[in-house]
């Protein structure tokens, strides 16, 4: 087992473009999967259940919009130890954000605003900049952490890492703040329906229990 962690770090050390490519692609795959209801690894949620994933999540993208905003302090301060813990804690909330969010979708539904005119339109607009953001920080964000994990603070110094991190911090706290709006909006201010992803429309029939959801709102 340890001989396998020292290969992957070898590994990642010398090709941290390739393995932020494999590891990417697994994210993409994973996330598309979820939503085209192509990954029956995820129980049905009850909609009580969906709601408190979608709270659990937007407390959980908080955490991490401010452990991203702690460690940017600590490395203008040049604490470089705080400043990896901090942003190793952000990231892995974010990989808690996925595991509840790929459940959520592939084990629930998603929900679409009930409000219209100018506040719908600020909602779609700041929900597809969320969206736009999240996916192109993916790499970005894996190649920053992939060579901080792997590189002394000594040799990040010549390497891509303090560039490539201002670009992840810039896109991902973006996205995350932009998602807790639209989270507030759509959860606290507005209303809401439940919504068959797009994907699922077209890759898949609905599942009977969907149905019934859907039908109880037309009622």
């Amino acid at each position: 087992m340890q001989t396998d962690s020292r290969w992957l770090r070898r590994v990642a050390r010398e090709r941290p473009l390739g393995v932020t490519a494999v590891l990417s692609a697994i994210g993409y795959a994973l996330v598309a999967g979820a939503f085209a209801g192509a990954i029956p690894l995820f129980p049905p949620l009850e909609r009580s259940t969906v709601n408190l994933f979608g709270h659990l999540i937007a407390i959980v993208n908080a955490s991490a919009l401010t452990a991203i905003l702690v460690g940017v302090y600590f490395i203008k301060r040049d604490e470089v130890r705080k400043h990896r813990a901090a942003m190793l804690t952000a990231f892995a909330l974010i990989a808690v954000f996925l595991v509840l969010y790929l459940w959520k979708v592939g084990g629930g539904f998603e929900k679409s605003i009930t409000v219209t005119g100018l506040p719908e339109i600020a909602y779609l607009v700041m929900l597809a900049v969320h969206i736009v953001l999240s996916v192109v920080a993916v790499p970005v964000v894996l190649y920053a952490v992939i060579l901080g994990l792997t590189h002394t603070p000594a040799e990040l110094r010549s390497t891509a890492h303090a560039r490539v991190g201002r670009i992840a911090v810039a896109a991902w706290s973006t996205s995350l703040f932009l998602g807790i709006v639209t989270y507030v909006m759509l959860n606290h201010v507005y209303g809401w329906v439940p919504r068959e992803s797009a994907l699922l429309l077209i890759a898949v029939p609905r599942p009977a229990w969907r149905l019934d959801w859907l039908s109880e709102e037309r009622e």
